[in-house]
């Protein structure tokens, strides 16, 4: 990894972003176009990486990683599949509504582990088929746009509102709606976007103002924010959507804006590792990155004279917790749109003091320094996962080009539900 640390920052950058790309072909189907969850033997496809997928193969081609016929390709496989599979309320179907459960076999298609059908990654997928549909245009690429058009606009978002105005967070055939919505600040505001854009069967706009009541502004370790725990959630919906300088109605009273806000939380996140609360190993100012993700376990154990309680895989969050020692080793690169410098002294200090964390040059789930294995050195998680993978292609592209942002607000679906949401101003 010393070599890693030689490196000028552009140069470890595209290292490290191209290694991330190389996920999502080194586990994608070859039939089916589907992409692993996770590195593990076995592991069944999740949809919001094929969604994150979907968007990674045009910065594939503007890197030269692919060629624009390779890309399209693979693009249409997935497409197709997507658009011939199952849609029915049966056990095993692929989705229903035009959403899609959240894991699928990756041969077949079929629904595995008794998942929900889930709102918020069809969202991400339905995100990946639009950018494929706006990327790809050229005369012999029509099929790919129509099948995005088509895909986007036969899913039932109002639906999933079950006659009121909350957004369900998932449905299962076995039990019908899950009994919780969206509550707070979080990714869903990716789902928010895409389903009030729909010219077919869109949420309707009451449902985005009820959201916004749930939100809480706070200010936490003297930072004034919209708050939501997790880091990752004030990251996934700016994969995608460009929020700098839009407002609506909740930012407008604030004079803030979404994008200014994930900076506030960013640094929120910087300060809690700096005074470390709870004395856990190697947090730091440069050692950060509480997240969703992968954990060592579900244990209670005592260490130098504290008794701590570890997780397996959860949403951990900053500052109420819970918090068990465990950062994502991606999650300090993948804030490089908002916060660059502490974004790339934090990784630099990650890569030098733990460089275990980036095994083939990509970035485990989840490390925890506190918890020290038989092998020592800290618990690390074991492979990768897609969704870590996929963020970081994306968001270094932003972070460089403002690749992304630049199709989706050309995407006239997207433009239409931020609109529909109330944001004006700036780019729209």
């Amino acid at each position: 990894m010393g070599n890693l640390a030689r490196l000028t920052d552009e140069a470890l950058t595209d290292r490290l972003q191209r290694a991330a790309f190389s996920y999502l072909i080194d586990y994608a189907n070859a039939d089916t176009g589907l992409v692993a969850d996770t590195s593990r033997h076995g592991s069944p496809c999740s949809i919001a990486v094929v969604g994150f997928a979907l968007s990674s193969y045009p910065i594939a081609v503007t890197n030269g990683w692919l060629s624009r016929a390779d890309a399209a390709t693979r693009t249409l496989k997935v497409l197709r599949f997507f658009m011939r599979s199952t849609q029915s309320d049966a056990t095993t179907a692929t989705g229903y509504k035009g959403f899609y459960y959240h894991f699928l076999d990756m041969q077949t298609g079929k629904r595995v582990w008794q998942c929900e059908l889930s709102l918020i990654d069809t969202a991400l997928l339905i995100a990946g088929v639009l950018v494929a549909g706006c990327y790809f245009d050229g005369d012999g690429e029509r099929e790919i746009r129509e099948l995005a058009n088509a895909l986007y606009r036969r899913v039932d978002w109002r639906w999933a509102q079950n006659g009121t105005p909350r957004v369900s967070q998932g449905w299962k055939p076995e039990c019908g709606f899950l009994h919780y919505g969206w509550e707070g600040y979080n990714e869903a505001a990716l789902l928010y976007v895409l389903g009030l854009g729909s010219p077919t069967f869109p949420l309707t706009q009451s449902g985005y103002a009820t959201w916004e009541l749930t939100y809480q502004w706070e200010n936490l370790l003297g930072r004034d924010v919209l708050y939501s725990g997790p880091l990752f959630t004030h990251l996934f919906s700016h994969a995608w959507i460009d929020f700098r300088g839009i407002r609506d109605a909740f930012m407008h009273e604030k004079a803030s804006d979404y994008f200014e806000n994930t900076q506030s939380a960013i640094a929120i996140h910087r300060e809690y590792g700096g005074r470390n609360p709870y004395g856990f190993k190697a947090y730091s100012r440069d050692f950060w990155g509480v997240t969703a993700g992968d954990g060592p376990s579900n244990e209670e154990i005592r260490e130098n004279g504290r008794d701590r309680r570890f997780f397996g895989y959860m949403a951990r969050g900053v500052p109420y917790g819970p918090d068990d020692g465990t950062i994502a080793p991606w999650a300090m690169l993948a804030t490089l749109p908002f916060a660059a410098d502490a974004a790339l002294e934090g990784t630099r200090h990650l890569l030098d003091v733990y460089p275990q964390v980036c095994y083939q040059d990509r970035f485990s789930s989840g490390f925890n320094p506190t918890l020290v294995s038989n092998a020592g050195g800290g618990w690390l998680s074991r492979g990768w996962y897609g969704l870590d993978q996929g963020l970081l292609v994306m968001m270094i592209e932003n972070y460089r080009t403002g690749f992304i942002w630049e199709i989706t607000r050309r995407c006239s679906y997207v433009r239409d539900g931020l609109k529909r949401a109330g944001f004006e101003g700036g780019w729209l």
